[in-house]
């Protein structure tokens, strides 16, 4: 079975390393951006299983970089992370489509019940595709 693959935004180098390692360490297969922009751009080449995304960020910040990679693909899993945030942003960002909303430091463990969980609702999402997918095959050939 292939790892699970995350992609980690937070423009706080340090701090991304670590959260980095720490996640490596438990068997995922973990990338970094420093900006949201970059994360556009790789998440445009690469399918992550979650995204960890950090709020404040300069340039764009986690909103932003939320919204925008929804645009791009819908069943993107986004597990915002923030040391200065507010219950109502984290309400915006789960309005918005974030899979779930963590406050900085949080405990590893949490975090990886969260991307554990953001993993399993996108194989959901796409076992239910190819569900409709095979109906709609057999409705069109009458098997």
């Amino acid at each position: 079975m292939a790892k699970i693959k995350v992609l980690i935004v937070d423009d706080e180098e340090d701090f991304r390393g670590i959260l980095s390692q720490r996640i490596t360490a438990r068997g995922f297969d973990v990338e970094t951006a420093e900006s949201g922009f970059q994360a556009l751009e790789m998440a445009e080449k690469t399918a992550y299983d979650a995204v960890i995304l950090d709020l404040a960020m300069p340039e764009m910040d986690g909103l932003e970089t939320l919204k925008r990679l929804l645009e791009n693909n819908r069943d993107i899993q986004v597990i915002m992370l923030t040391g200065q945030g507010t219950i109502q942003q984290g309400v915006e960002a789960v309005k918005i489509g974030a899979a779930d909303f963590l406050e900085k430091p949080a405990e590893i463990e949490a975090l990886v019940t969260k991307i554990e969980a953001a993993h399993s609702k996108k194989v959901d999402r796409f076992e239910e595709e190819l569900s409709k997918k095979i109906s709609d095959i057999t409705k069109r050939k009458s098997w």
